[in-house]
């Protein structure tokens, strides 16, 4: 059975996977600030799993030109649940006494 990550090993993970796509596309990471408009350091702590804020991920992430990364975190929702309980037909019953079963 597979356990569930900590944050920590979620930070770090997120980290490498920036940093491998960094590297991949070679730009340094003082590029990468630049173009996301934060600072260097905001760059170093999130590719080494020191903690960042969700904007400067956000940021960094679209610098990178992997903005669909995103969708994958906050889903579009095809049917909102409300509609559905409002759409709902009411339960109907079995009538009593009409049944072909013996």
């Amino acid at each position: 059975m597979e356990t569930e990550k900590t944050l920590l090993e979620w930070e770090k993970e997120i980290g490498q996977q920036v940093r491998d796509l960094r590297l991949r596309q070679n730009l340094g990471q003082i590029e990468v600030a630049k173009r996301a408009g934060i600072a260097l350091n905001a760059v170093k702590n999130l590719e080494t799993g020191k903690g960042s804020t969700l904007t400067s991920l956000i940021q960094i992430v679209r610098a990178l030109g992997k903005a669909n990364w995103l969708n994958a975190l906050a889903p579009e929702i095809s049917v909102s649940p409300m509609r559905l309980l409002k759409a709902k037909l009411p339960r109907r019953r079995a009538s009593k006494g009409n049944s072909d079963f013996v």
